[in-house]
């Protein structure tokens, strides 16, 4: 490409000036010079005349609009000829296919000048064209590439969707296809990595390297700045914190062991996580076990009693049911917009399912306990799925005189199930904790959950600001080591907490009456 030394008579390049088009054609192959329409003006500039490009199909890619031969040019698309020459006075024109990395996808370049073409003019049309297939064939490597990635990703966000809502069998299918042995465990981890929005493409593919292929790697559809890990061993926990360390600004939050079907929860626990993460100087924490509240609580009344409220759900067809109770999960621990994202769905099928639950179980979910409530419910119910009821399986216990209290545990009421000695003793605990500041924080959250967590109406009961019942909301966080302006597991427990010591009446529960015969049930 370096032209030839020769007379003026076959219009081979005379001097070193003239062969500077070559190294500028050449510049056009750097990664920072491939623009097919920048090289088509500069082809067209070169030659002293114009220079277009056109698709497979006519449609102009790069240059101005030209008159030209539409059978030369079908002629050429079809590979009928691979280049024509034209001739008018109004100046001469060259015609040369373009091949395309797809057969019958192949262009055609067009490039009139007033001058018959001489050799320099051919050589530098020629070898653009050279040029321009290069640039479209790492132009279409880089595009199927870019699609290769968006279909991994999009799968890897369609298993974790399958996870969330418990259909761990459709997940271990789908996974095993390209990544075999990835789900083949009973229990995991799920990390959440926290980040900059701009540098979660680059974290991501850190987590797959540091990873190995032993975790699922998934962009929050929620949060722009979040990867979401499912992590089957410990080792990559390591190698995570490891990701912290060298990626300042970055935080890490990890669940505790789950089975593959509580992988909601899970997520929701290294959400809570973070939380820790953001006061901990190596950025990293783990969620906690710690006593939650349904652990003190009667296992056989509890199960007995989540039964009875969950019931009207039992008339619905298996997979309607276990759609509504997965989104009515995913929609109590988070927001119905994150819901909807990590789901896969729109926010209004998000809505519509819970205010199908709500009208099943004849609640009203704007109501902080009842929402507590029937969090727990739906938590017992997963529990027992997962065989983590803490009980043998028996149903039937036998009391201090030998007497079976099978029957007393299944007419438990939810008072019943909050008047528990342990229970109460921990709900003292926890809200106590609030006793020592003066600001009277225990009043104002009182008072926030009451109103549903409505700032506004709380500010109203207590003749305050809206502002200050949010700041001491945010102030009783830390106290009581649990996130309560985001909706989720944290706030319930200090919802149940607020029941068990009488601060706040239990919601009444059309279903919570074991006495009462089923009303009809309109689904």
């Amino acid at each position: 490409m370096a032209g030839q030394e020769g007379g003026p008579g076959d219009g081979r390049v005379q001097d070193a000036g003239d062969s500077t088009w070559a190294q500028e054609l050449l510049d056009h192959l750097r990664p920072a010079g491939r623009d097919i329409r920048r090289l088509v003006a500069w082809l067209g500039e070169t030659v002293q005349g114009t220079a277009s490009l056109h698709d497979d199909n006519g449609t102009l890619v790069a240059g101005p609009h030209m008159p030209l031969d539409e059978t030369l040019v079908a002629d050429i698309r079809v590979g009928r000829i691979a280049s024509a020459a034209a001739a008018d006075g109004a100046g001469h024109v060259r015609l040369l296919r373009v091949e395309h990395p797809n057969p019958a996808a192949a262009g055609v370049l067009a490039v009139a000048r007033p001058d018959p073409f001489d050799r320099r003019a051919s050589d530098i049309l020629t070898h653009t064209a050279q040029v321009l297939e290069l640039l479209l064939r790492a132009r279409e490597t880089t595009a199927a590439d870019r699609r290769l990635k968006r279909a991994t990703s999009d799968l890897r966000l369609a298993i974790l969707q399958l996870l969330m809502v418990e259909d761990t069998v459709a997940a271990r299918r789908v996974a095993a296809g390209l990544w075999p042995g990835l789900l083949d465990t009973d229990t995991a981890c799920v990390y959440v990595l926290e980040g900059d929005a701009a540098e979660r493409e680059r974290l991501a593919e850190e987590c797959l390297r540091v990873t190995r292929g032993r975790a699922l790697v998934v962009r929050c559809p929620a949060m722009d700045g979040h990867v979401i890990l499912v992590v089957a061993g410990d080792a990559s926990g390591a190698a995570l914190r490891s990701l912290v360390d060298r990626n300042p600004g970055t935080l890490l939050g990890g669940s505790a062991h789950q089975s593959l079907a509580r992988t909601a929860a899970a997520y929701g626990q290294a959400v809570s996580a973070l939380a820790v993460a953001r006061v901990r100087p190596d950025r990293a924490a783990v969620y906690a076990e710690r006593t939650h509240p349904e652990r003190l609580m009667d296992p056989a009344a509890l199960r007995a009693w989540t039964a009875r409220l969950l019931r009207p759900l039992d008339t619905l067809p298996h997979h309607t049911r276990a759609e509504l109770l997965a989104t009515t999960r995913l929609g109590l621990e988070f927001t119905a917009v994150s819901a909807a994202k990590v789901l896969g769905v729109s926010r209004n099928t998000v809505r519509a399912r819970m205010e199908r639950v709500e009208a099943l179980l004849r609640t009203d979910f704007t109501d902080l306990t009842v929402r507590a409530t029937v969090h727990l419910a739906l938590s017992t119910q997963v529990s027992l799925a997962d065989g983590q009821d803490g009980e043998s399986g028996r149903e039937r216990r036998e009391g201090p005189d030998g007497s079976h209290t099978a029957a007393r545990q299944t007419r438990a009421r939810l008072g019943d199930l909050l008047a528990g000695p342990a229970l109460e003793a921990w709900a003292r605990e926890l809200l106590g904790r609030l006793d020592s500041d003066a600001r009277d924080l225990r009043r104002s959250l009182r008072s926030w959950i009451a109103a549903g967590g409505n700032a506004e109406r709380a500010a109203q009961a207590l003749a305050v600001h809206a502002q200050t019942v949010r700041e001491h909301v945010r102030s009783a966080e830390p106290v009581l080591e649990r996130r309560l302006l985001a909706s989720g597991s944290d706030l319930y427990e200090v919802v149940l907490a607020h029941l068990a010591t009488g601060e706040l009446e239990p919601p009444v529960l059309p279903r919570d009456d074991p006495g009462q015969p089923d009303a009809p049930v309109h689904g």
